[in-house]
């Protein structure tokens, strides 16, 4: 029985199909949730790792022995180029970081496996899939809860505060104190602010995108 086992790789393939379960479980929650890497992404970033672990391990029993984690260290830096393809920067606002830092446990889950950690791998697939699923809802409800931050926004000359106050109220923000200093250049807003911390990002962006605005920071 052993030497069918060794002859067909039924040890890897049992490593494969679990790379194949713990990837597509947390690639489900990602693609339930529309994200850009969902379940084909997680699925085959986690096979090639456990792959490539399994046969980096094979190569050192080998003949030519030599270090396995070398190539597991490279594993992990190629994993980078695709992370980092799902972030996205625009105006100010970043976005797909979690599913950045998603391909990257999923590849070292993906690692776990190929190196026989099968114990390991599912706890940390679980983890995982716990995390994205589970605390999904506790942030959508911090993001909700109100905050009160600092603002300033440096417009042109002569930008109406009228303007700026229904632009920041459309997005459920009040303003609860503010000064206005104007200059040659610019007319700057000192403002305190009251809203839903997910509208920051928001109102953020928002106001980038209008012509009189030259500037804005939030703190």
């Amino acid at each position: 029985m052993a030497e069918i086992i060794a002859a067909l790789r039924l040890d890897l393939l049992l490593k494969l199909g679990l790379a194949v379960l713990l990837g597509g479980v947390i690639g489900l929650e990602r693609e339930i949730s529309g994200k850009p890497a969902g379940l084909r992404t997680n699925i085959l970033i986690c096979v090639g790792a456990a792959l490539l672990t399994d046969v980096s391990i094979r190569i050192v029993a080998g003949p030519g022995g030599g270090d396995p984690s070398r190539l597991a260290a490279q594993i992990i830096t190629g994993i980078g180029f695709i992370g980092a393809g799902t972030i996205m920067q625009a105006s100010g606002t970043i976005t797909g970081l979690t599913s950045a830092a998603t391909i990257w446990v999923v590849c070292a889950i993906g690692i776990t496996v190929g190196a026989g950690f099968f114990l390991e791998a599912v706890g940390a697939g679980l983890v995982v899939a716990l995390v994205l699923s589970g605390l999904g809802t506790v942030e959508h409800r911090l993001r909700r809860a109100r905050r009160v931050l600092s603002c300033t926004v440096r417009a042109r000359p002569g930008f109406p505060k009228e303007e700026l106050d229904a632009l920041l109220n459309a997005h459920g923000i009040n303003i609860l104190g503010e000064r206005i200093f104007d200059h040659q250049e610019d007319r700057v807003f000192e403002l305190k602010l009251s809203g839903p911390a997910r509208q920051y990002d928001v109102i953020t962006e928002k106001l980038l995108t209008h012509d009189a605005i030259l500037s804005i920071h939030i703190d």
